[in-house]
């Protein structure tokens, strides 16, 4: 068991490694401690992640398997696609545009703060962003 930082500042014990069904596919949460959190994200071809940015959550991810379309919106508000293989890797700061879409099935291993909760959905597929 990881052993974490709840919202009011107590210790609390989590059951990890702990998985989560999305309509894209599923995370894998397999760390969570105050600084940090890691997880195991698997898209199936043709799905997509939400167009998204984190308030606060920094993190980055490295393509382990299978081909993704990463689309990164830049500071001048244009957004950058690029096809990623295997041993891709990006780090997305705080307030980044981001999605992920899956060309293939597709592993990522994916590091960051450990603000979970924190996601605004600017657009998704599956009703979630109201």
């Amino acid at each position: 068991m990881a052993v974490t930082l709840n919202l009011v500042g107590r210790f609390m014990e989590e059951k990890l490694p702990r998985k989560t069904e999305k309509p894209w596919g599923y995370e894998l949460l397999f760390a969570l401690a105050p600084q940090y959190a890691g997880k195991i994200v698997f898209v199936k071809k043709g799905f997509r992640l939400s167009l998204q940015y984190h308030k606060e959550k920094d993190e980055s991810m490295y393509l382990l398997q299978g081909k993704t379309l990463f689309t990164v919106q830049s500071q001048n508000g244009k957004p950058t696609e690029t096809v990623a293989e295997p041993g891709f890797c990006i780090h997305l700061p705080p307030m980044t545009i981001h999605r992920v879409e899956a060309l293939e099935d597709a592993t990522i291993l994916e590091v960051s703060t450990p603000q979970l909760g924190d996601v605004v959905r600017l657009q998704d597929d599956y009703g979630r962003n109201k």
